[in-house]
């Protein structure tokens, strides 16, 4: 009896690997590093729209504090299926000034996007 309640929890580890869901989380539409809020940047999560026939991805960043803020960040997209889409976007930094707001954004040509994710770091 004992080897076998040794073994029921890697099976039920193991089991969870053999799924038809991709790995990636593509419902957490927004990763920030505790670092960005602690700067005193807050933001909301992307949006998606249509602009010129192309998927558009964007949202604000607001600095709370008293001194300009450096943000890099990078949009990944994916389709319905979770799987991340080529080319992958390279990583871009932004400048968001003492107490004011900036737009970021990221355009995608690839209409199978339908779901995006925004990593802001430090």
């Amino acid at each position: 009896m004992r080897p076998l309640l040794v073994g029921l929890p890697l099976l039920l580890a193991l089991s969870g690997c053999s799924s038809d869901q991709p790995m990636i989380n593509t419902s957490q539409s927004l990763v920030m590093e505790s670092a960005v809020l602690s700067a005193g940047i807050i933001t909301d999560e992307p949006d998606i729209s249509e602009r010129d026939g192309q998927q558009r991805a964007a949202t604000v960043l607001f600095n709370q504090q008293e001194k300009p803020v450096t943000v890099n960040y990078r949009f990944y997209w994916y389709d319905d299926k979770g799987l991340e889409i080529r080319p992958f976007e390279r990583p871009r930094t932004v400048v968001v000034p003492a107490h004011a707001k900036v737009e970021i954004a990221s355009q995608l040509g690839n209409l199978t996007a339908s779901k995006v994710r925004l990593y802001l770091y430090l």
